[in-house]
């Protein structure tokens, strides 16, 4: 089973734009939508719970008015992100909302459940499950997701460390539905290798911190545009679970990154203090002050809107298209 068509068909391109935690909102995934990519955000971004429901209004609104102005090219669906984590105490309360505004996709991760499944297939919405390894993709398919975003190495945030080739080769051998691969995604060409390797969408994230609809602090998409693969650090030590984060922000916090926090010795927690995103702190805390990003960012030179950035994907995915398409093979005489 491949995307469903009313996914499909309304896609200027193959791509799930990623719920990066703190920086998408709104603003960003109205503008993803209509500039023809899925849009998503984490609904812990919404903060407190209240604002969840402020914010799928607004994008329903925002989205309808805007098919409404352009029936010859709708927007793109709209997908929420839900932390199934048992540390998550707003998941049922973010659930109950999501079923209410009959969310087209909602993207699971941390955990999958067979009971968030059928809350969401209830009305017929779509769910995805993010997973790092084989063995966690099967229990998410058992458990009901209807497809999988294979989280390779390389990605922003929470990250494996397969090969995108070894990873989608074994997931591939057993199930044959919706997959997005993740994992340093940042150009068309990268979108085109991703269907090449048997996935039906790249899943793209650090790329849109640097656009202007991005809720991120000016020094935040900066260091995107500064920085490159080699100032990607791996660690464990912020939330418990190994992510990929920019070496300047860890610094910025006064941390060394050569001597952080060893592995294990942090427990995992995504328990929200909702003054958290707006309060200021002392003390350092995770995605706030330590910004999360993957190893692609060398493709991003600088701060623009996001349908900048998905017209330059389109303009390189086209081209990389032409390009395969001159060097294939001729077919051999008698074939």
């Amino acid at each position: 089973m491949s995307l469903p068509e009313s996914v499909r068909d309304r896609l200027r391109l193959p791509v799930l734009a990623s719920p990066m935690f703190i920086v998408s909102g709104p603003e960003l995934v109205v503008a993803q939508c209509t500039a023809g990519v899925i849009g998503s955000f984490p609904t812990l971004n919404a903060r407190p719970h209240a604002q969840l429901e402020e914010w799928l209004d607004r994008i329903t609104r925002e989205l309808a008015d805007y098919d409404a102005r352009h029936p010859d090219r709708p927007s793109a669906p709209y997908a929420v992100n839900l932390i199934v984590h048992s540390s998550n105490q707003r998941l049922d309360k973010d659930l109950a909302t999501v079923v209410k505004y009959r969310v087209p996709v909602v993207i699971t991760s941390l955990g999958a459940r067979t009971d968030v499944n059928d809350a969401i297939h209830s009305y017929g919405g779509i769910v995805l499950h993010d997973v790092i390894d084989e063995q966690f993709a099967r229990k998410a398919v058992e458990k009901g997701a209807d497809g999988l975003i294979a989280v390779a190495a390389g990605a922003g945030g929470h990250a494996g460390t397969r090969s995108p080739f070894a990873f989608i080769e074994e997931i591939r051998s057993f199930f044959d539905g919706p997959l997005v691969l993740s994992g340093s995604i940042a150009t068309g060409r990268s979108v085109l290798a991703a269907q090449a390797m048997g996935a039906d969408l790249a899943y793209i994230g650090s790329a849109f911190i640097a656009t202007e609809e991005a809720d991120a602090v000016p020094s935040y998409k900066e260091m995107i545009v500064d920085s490159s693969a080699r100032d990607i650090v791996y660690a464990d030590c912020f939330t418990g679970i190994h992510a990929n984060y920019l070496r300047g922000s860890i610094v910025g916090a006064g941390l060394d990154p050569a001597a952080l926090t060893p592995a294990g010795q942090t427990p995992i927690d995504f328990a929200i203090n909702e003054s958290d995103a707006v309060a200021p702190a002392r003390q350092v805390k995770p995605w706030r002050d330590i910004w999360g990003a993957g190893q692609g960012i060398g493709a991003v030179s600088q701060i623009v809107p996001a349908a900048a950035l998905v017209d330059r994907l389109e303009s390189e995915y086209l081209a990389a298209l032409n390009t395969l398409a001159s060097h294939a093979p001729s077919p051999a005489v008698g074939s």
